[in-house]
């Protein structure tokens, strides 16, 4: 049976953080850090927020059980899947999925057609949906010096 502090560790494997960067996500220094993977200390519901907010699965350290089991099976493969993928693989797995749902129609038309709003968002790529009914500039990245 693994017990809490393996399992931290093993959450902070899975992200590929280090100490420092883990123990900056949780709020504290790298020797609380230190002290809670090797279970001297118990980190506080603030921490434990604070590191679900990042990708951690909090119910997992707390009972062994992963929050995917609470999830129907086509779901929990898809999500476990997306957890193994870099973050290159994962932007063109959200760019998937936004490219197929709905897209939000604008009252106006242009030339009879109606006009798609164009949405732009993403936190790990920008995704960008859309027809494009006038002439358009979108400049990607810049040039190093």
């Amino acid at each position: 049976m693994k017990y809490f502090f393996d399992r931290l560790k093993e959450e902070r494997k899975r992200l590929g953080l280090n100490q420092d960067e883990f123990a900056a996500l949780g709020g504290v220094k790298k020797g609380a850090q230190f002290n809670y993977e090797n279970g001297s200390r118990t980190p506080d519901s603030d921490y434990l927020a604070a590191v679900a907010a990042a990708g951690v699965d909090v119910l997992y350290l707390l009972t062994g059980e992963h929050a995917l089991s609470a999830l129907p099976a086509d779901e929990h493969e898809l999500l476990t899947g997306y957890r193994k993928l870099d973050i290159r693989a994962k932007a063109r797995v959200l760019g998937v999925v936004e490219g197929i749902v709905e897209t939000p129609y604008d009252s106006a038309t242009a030339g009879g057609k109606p006009h798609v709003k164009t949405i732009i968002h993403g936190e790990v790529g920008q995704q960008v949906h859309g027809d494009i009914v006038a002439p358009q500039t979108i400049n990607v990245g810049s040039k190093k010096k």
